[in-house]
């Protein structure tokens, strides 16, 4: 029976698999690392003695894909299901606080009530932002939607950009924000409804697709590393694993769902992006369970370097995206920059300092720029039986979770097709 072979376990390539194996496809899904999972991965602190996600991650309700995925594997339960758009903030330089209240249906109603849109910008304000829908080839958010000064750059456009294409604004590329605003804040909050991860992110994205591979008899194979691809421009023939060499049949396929730098190891000459940008995150065990206005588990942060903090019993975990300078400091350094801004959006002590963990990922995304979007290689490659997955591949939506289902789906979807 013809295989198709998935080198890589994090999110595009469990969603790969997971979408191949219930179609019926026999699958082998390899990974270097010991666990599933990726970027997309919880771990036990003994410091904090609790178990922490390796970075904060929110859906919105119109991700198809990746609640799909969550569908497919029976946990689309595990996410929160907010009955309303709601996006809290806090400006830590004024103390002033609101929440941002898309209304469900497309006629944006909710920019004439001053209690649902920011502080300090008005209804032609938000309109503005409309702006997005025309952006050129080549433009960054800045250039498309920056009003220095104003409240509704500063305290929305700014720090939405930041989350969502971990890449500075003034260098962002503006048509991958614009897909996002399009699929989501566009059509009304019915489709802007923020999603995150009830217990832990392996809870939710990685064990119970695990168990959905292993109910439909995949072979997974965790601690495999993938030296080099046997064949050539006519095909790959075989896998060269540290564990021994693995035949690739005619009939097989090979996916890679790696990061683009393995992905330009193995296949010299591949064009995909270069540039990354890092995120920091920090794990907090605050003294007592700590809890947001109306059970919101997350608070975006303005006027600080912290800039989102999302709350889970009694954890606070923090956000700081396109954290290049940031990165470059001490773990200690880190946690002395982010515990003020912590104490005052939470309302806690700030001479206290509890246990921190704080988690660099240098190499998060790539640098999502108009440069970088135009390097994304397409799932196909020119040789027959290689396919490829991974949020840095030619989705047209930023480097996300949602991107990297969707980018697992192609690939399956392909395989699919071509049997």
């Amino acid at each position: 029976m013809a295989r198709t072979h998935v080198i890589g376990a994090g999110m595009a390539g469990l969603a790969c698999a997971v979408r191949l194996a219930r179609a019926g496809e026999a699958v082998t899904l390899y990974d270097a690392a010991p666990q599933a999972g990726g970027r997309c991965r919880s771990l036990y602190d003994p410091q904090l003695e609790r178990w922490i996600d390796n970075g904060n991650h929110l859906l919105l309700s119109a991700n198809p894909n990746a609640r799909a995925f969550l569908r497919a594997t029976g946990a689309e339960h595990h996410l929160s299901a907010p009955p309303n758009a709601a996006f809290p903030f806090v400006d830590l330089k004024t103390g002033e606080r609101w929440t941002v209240r898309p209304n469900d249906g497309r006629l944006p109603w909710w920019l004439w009530v001053p209690s649902r849109r920011v502080k300090g910008a008005s209804a032609l304000d938000h309109l503005r932002g409309a702006g997005i829908a025309f952006a050129r080839d080549g433009e960054t958010v800045a250039e498309r939607l920056s009003r220095p000064g104003h409240a509704i750059w500063e305290r929305l456009w700014k720090p939405l950009a930041v989350s969502i294409l971990n890449t500075e604004p003034e260098a962002a590329d503006a048509r991958l924000l614009r897909r996002v605003i399009l699929d989501s804040f566009a059509k009304g909050g019915r489709y802007s409804r923020p999603l995150v991860a009830i217990q832990s992110l392996s809870d939710t994205f990685v064990d119970p697709a695990l168990a959905t591979l292993d109910v439909y008899g995949a072979d997974v194979r965790l601690g495999w590393r993938l030296r080099d691809l046997g064949g050539d421009d006519g095909g790959i023939t075989g896998l060269d694993f540290a564990q021994g060499y693995e035949p690739v049949a005619p009939d097989d396929r090979v996916i890679l769902a790696v990061p683009a730098p393995v992905a330009r190891q193995l296949i010299p000459g591949l064009t995909a992006p270069t540039d990354t940008r890092p995120i920091v995150n920090a794990h907090i065990r605050l003294p007592h369970r700590a809890r947001l206005a109306e059970g919101i588990p997350f608070l975006g942060l303005v006027g600080g370097t912290a800039e989102w903090v999302f709350l889970r019993n009694d954890v606070a975990s923090v956000t700081v995206s396109a954290a290049t300078q940031l990165a470059d400091r001490s773990p200690s350094e880190i946690a002395e920059i982010l515990w003020p801004d912590v104490a005052k959006a939470l309302a806690l002590d700030p001479r206290h300092q509890p246990p921190m963990r704080v988690i660099k990922e240098r190499r998060a995304t790539f640098a999502q720029t108009p440069a970088a979007v135009r390097q994304r290689p397409p799932a196909k490659t020119p040789i027959p039986n290689l396919l490829l997955a991974g949020d840095w591949t030619d989705t047209g939506l930023p480097a996300t979770i949602e991107g990297a289902t969707t980018s697992g789906h192609t690939a399956a979807d392909l395989v699919l097709k071509a049997r």
